[in-house]
């Protein structure tokens, strides 16, 4: 059975039909040019356009732009059934077909087990979805996001999508930054924290609101406030960095320039995480993966990581997402947040008075089954529940959503049995709603398909974040003052692109022949064993350079003066490259061109470390995961940074 209608493939006769059967001088002049183009329900009442998404032929109150939203919501949800209602709890990743089609055809790539979109909105009433891969071109994006709302509003009610994604306009290989696809590419938090600018950061997510905008991406999965107290944890880069009140200041800026004051038609709602505070991990280890240890707490220091997230409150952050982990010790019950009424009710909801939404991370109820493998459902501390017994656990918790699921026949059994009770189905329900009202999805979810290319990776948002790159560039040692370089040198290269080297100097292929050496480098990392291919890509263990790779380096920088210049996702201990470098740098996410635009004095650093580095390995094991800044003698100290004269 085809599950779509013919309407979806053709918007522009859709539009121009709805044009003469309407006529077009009924309907009012101010309905936005794409309502016109795309919906299918507009309709008049007394001269005035409006879209009759339950098509009865009337304006009801949920669907009048002049009435209160906690109106329209409340006639809204007398209408909804225990269907409706529970689709809504639910948001997974979608994966979108190359022609910008809603069909369901086989998926490609890493995130090809991602499932249609289509489907779930039909079969399961879901209406919430975040994004992995996406397409190279922002039209075809725009086009798949337009097919979506218009099968959305062929649903019973015409309750409109919302669409989510993790962060995707970082200059970055880290495994949480989505690949960019044209966004602009600005460096990583962790640089925004190191640059220390709250003016910065608040362009940073206005310029990519607009980015987000123009794709229909209406739902921010970050920003990321855990504070980064233990150096080891693989999700340092898309922090903040450890200091809490520096964290604070960088997350107000964010959420305020995605949402603004008040979040509305133009704002994008950001998803703040993960509460409360998922940095400090039993010697780094995450908690996606069945080897975690749980986040401990040996410094006493719980209350220090709330901070940030008492910032995203005061910035009216309109969503919080918890963690996975589980707080050892610091509640009744040893369970993750999500799973925990303590955090989730007692503590956000009654001691912080949170009335916005709540949704998990990903992947807590089921498990995942990757080919022959099977990746634990992340229920920790409960894996012995059912999935009923689970999803009711989180609802009890006070959690309004379900990330990464597609069972709301599960939550309608809970219902049914009078497990749950409908009333608290509801109260999800009503912030769920809330949110999308805000937003203006119910009045026009619709974007300008035509102007999604023009929007995404503009020249001035991609110089903007270029800069970012290169002003987040942290200058650690310039022995002699070496730096900034006289170009015309020679230059001996390691992970650097020749033809961009070029530029500044004469590439030659032996040190030897090199009147300077170049290096970048970036922090090591040393897989867990595990059978998950996923957790293999993640960035544990260990933060020094070891044996042979170790060897290599320093015979380099003792035959040639090398200037190093090092990507710190997580702290790195370089103790010995540090002290036979003749010039160190940190980047936080830039490319060669910002980094060689740095050292040879196109551009001057203006990074301060967001996190320290340590002098030794035994000085991480000996640190404290919940407190900041105090490994012993540290190598580079929490906010060192040096200058060109």
């Amino acid at each position: 059975m085809n599950i779509i209608p013919r309407w979806a493939w053709q918007p522009v006769a859709i539009g121009v039909a709805i044009i003469a059967i309407c006529g077009a001088t009924r309907l009012s002049p101010s309905l936005p040019v794409t309502l016109l183009r795309h919906s299918h329900v507009l309709k008049n009442s007394n001269g005035t356009g409006f879209r009759d998404l339950n098509k009865n032929q009337r304006l009801d109150v949920y669907e009048d732009v002049h009435q209160p939203i906690e109106k329209r919501i409340q006639d809204l949800l007398r209408q909804m059934t225990l269907e409706e209602k529970a689709g809504m709890l639910f948001i997974n990743g979608a994966r979108i077909n190359e022609d910008g089609s809603i069909e369901d055809k086989p998926g490609k790539g890493i995130f090809a087990f991602a499932p249609n979109a289509a489907k779930l909105l039909t079969e399961k009433k879901m209406n919430h979805f975040n994004l992995w891969a996406i397409p190279a071109n922002p039209h075809t994006l725009a086009v798949w996001y337009n097919k979506m709302q218009q099968l959305a509003e062929a649903s019973r009610l015409g309750i409109p999508i919302t669409i989510a994604s993790d962060p995707r306009s970082h200059f970055s290989n880290n495994i949480f930054a989505m690949q960019a696809s044209g966004f602009s590419q600005w460096c990583e938090p962790l640089g925004l924290a190191a640059i220390g600018d709250p003016q910065l950061t608040r362009q940073f997510a206005d310029m990519v609101r607009q980015e987000y905008l123009a794709v229909g991406i209406r739902e921010a999965l970050h920003p990321q406030v855990d504070l980064a107290t233990e150096p080891r944890w693989p999700r340092i880069s898309g922090t903040f960095g450890e200091d809490a009140q520096l964290s604070a200041r960088m997350a107000t800026a964010y959420i305020l320039g995605f949402q603004g004051a008040t979040l509305n038609a133009q704002g994008v709602a950001t998803m703040t995480k993960h509460f409360s505070g998922g940095g400090p991990q039993r010697e780094g280890l995450d908690p996606h993966f069945p080897f975690q240890r749980g986040q401990i707490y040996p410094g006493h220091n719980f209350k220090y990581h709330l901070i940030p997230f008492e910032a995203a409150f005061a910035a009216h952050t309109a969503g919080i997402m918890p963690y996975y982990g589980v707080p050892m010790g610091q509640t009744k019950e040893d369970v993750g947040f999500s799973y925990n009424k303590a955090i989730i009710t007692d503590l956000l909801r009654h001691h912080y008075r949170y009335d916005g939404v709540v949704c998990t991370d990903w992947g807590l109820v089921t498990d995942a089954h990757l080919d022959t493998i099977v990746w634990p459902a992340r229920a920790w501390g409960v894996e012995k529940l059912s999935i009923p017994e689970r999803m009711q656990k989180i609802i009890d918790a006070g959690v309004d959503q379900f990330g990464g699921e597609n069972n709301p026949e599960v939550v309608i059994q809970l219902v049914r049995e009078g497990k749950v009770s409908e009333r608290r189905i509801d109260s999800s329900v009503v912030r769920l709603l809330r949110q999308k009202f805000q937003l203006g999805l119910f009045d026009n979810p619709y974007v300008a398909e035509d102007k999604a290319a023009t929007t995404v990776g503009r020249a001035d948002f991609v110089a903007a974040g270029e800069a970012s790159q290169r002003r987040a560039i942290t200058l650690l040692k310039n022995d002699q003052k070496i730096l900034p370089l006289k170009q015309s040198l020679k230059l001996y290269l390691q992970n650097i692109d020749p033809a961009v080297a070029a530029r500044y100097g004469t590439v030659v292929n032996r040190p030897e022949d090199a009147d300077l050496a170049i290096i970048r480098l970036q922090t090591p990392f040393y897989p867990v064993e595990s059978n998950i291919p996923l957790a293999k890509m993640f960035h544990h263990g260990d933060l020094d350079f070891k044996g042979t790779q170790l060897d290599s380096i320093l015979q380099l920088l003792h035959k040639v003066p090398t200037i190093v210049d090092i990507y710190l996702d997580r702290p790195a201990v370089i103790p010995e490259i540090s002290q036979a470098a003749k010039g160190l740098l940190a980047d936080f996410g830039a490319s060669d061109a910002a980094v060689l635009d740095v050292i040879f004095g196109k551009f001057k650093p203006g990074g301060h470390l967001p996190i320290e580095l340590p002098s030794s390995m035994d000085a991480v094991r000996a640190q404290k995961e919940d407190v900041p800044y105090d490994s012993k003698d540290p190598l580079y100290k929490f906010g060192f940074g040096l200058r060109y004269e």
